[in-house]
């Protein structure tokens, strides 16, 4: 019989964390940091729409006939690997009109501005068509075709150097500042709002100049209230100097969470029979 204690069991527990993911996971950096990502690799800029579209075909779809009927099945939705519990079959014409739904929203052509609503009659799958969207959006934000910022401000003083406290850990013991420091954005927004309105249509067209249409960077709406705030409130302190400014934003990794409330919101009605 192998004996076992607290400390043998311990570092079997730390040899199965993978660390090198969690760094991954967790990345945090400068804004021109950021701007090195997004020239590389412009699809951590998509919308939510473009998001669950590439997700889903990224899994594949097979064309078949049914009562003479050309349908298409889109793998995501019955991948016995992904989740077996909420796999979905039997349902393709919905699928079908789904999938469409965030295509034709993806590509902006306007149902991007509606809601969405499931209709339909008590076990139409209605429900696990959601819970399947919610895991795999939180899955795919945890690959590295699904990633995807969001920043924070710095409203502690820098140092003289012009450097920010450390990014990734420690923050309390770092010389010019700590983690109260820091306030996220509330709405987790994408960092390219950050770039000034007026000078948005100057920079796509540099960040553009030569990608073909499908990988073209695009910057549409504007920073949430407190947002602005910060913006606004340090471009003084700077006396309208944006590249002192950007110096107060820390670019971070974002990965969707369910359970957290990051990215995915639900809401539970009180009565659920209605």
């Amino acid at each position: 019989m192998i004996k076992q204690d607290g400390a043998s069991l311990l570092n079997f527990v730390g040899q199965l964390q993978d660390q090198k993911q969690f760094q991954e996971l967790n990345w945090s950096g400068t804004f021109q940091n950021y701007l090195d990502i997004v020239a590389k690799n412009p699809s951590v800029t998509r919308n939510a729409f473009q998001r669950i579209y590439d997700m889903i075909m990224d899994y594949g779809t097979e064309e078949f006939i049914d009562a003479k009927k050309r349908l298409i099945r889109y793998k995501f939705f019955s991948d016995l690997e992904f989740d077996p519990e909420d796999a979905i079959f039997g349902s393709e014409i919905s699928l079908m009109r789904l999938v469409n739904f965030f295509k034709a929203a993806a590509k902006g052509y306007g149902t991007e501005k509606r809601v969405l609503l499931l209709h339909g009659p008590v076990g139409s799958a209605k429900s696990t068509i959601v819970r399947r969207l919610k895991k795999g959006i939180e899955r795919y934000s945890r690959t590295d075709a699904g990633k995807l910022y969001t920043f924070d401000w710095y409203l502690g003083e820098l140092s003289k150097d012009g450097i920010l406290p450390p990014y990734p850990t420690h923050l309390k013991e770092a010389r010019d500042g700590s983690e109260g420091d820091w306030a996220p954005s509330p709405m987790n927004e994408e960092p390219l709002l950050l770039i000034p309105l007026e000078a948005r249509a100057n920079f796509l067209a540099e960040i553009n100049e030569g990608r073909p249409p499908e990988e073209q960077i695009q910057i549409k709406g504007d920073l949430c209230p407190p947002s602005r705030f910060y913006y606004r409130e340090l471009l003084q302190r700077y006396n309208g100097d944006w590249t002192q400014m950007i110096r107060h934003v820390r670019v971070r990794r974002l990965i969707f969470s369910e359970q957290d409330r990051i990215g995915i919101g639900t809401f539970q009605p009180k009565d659920e029979k209605n």
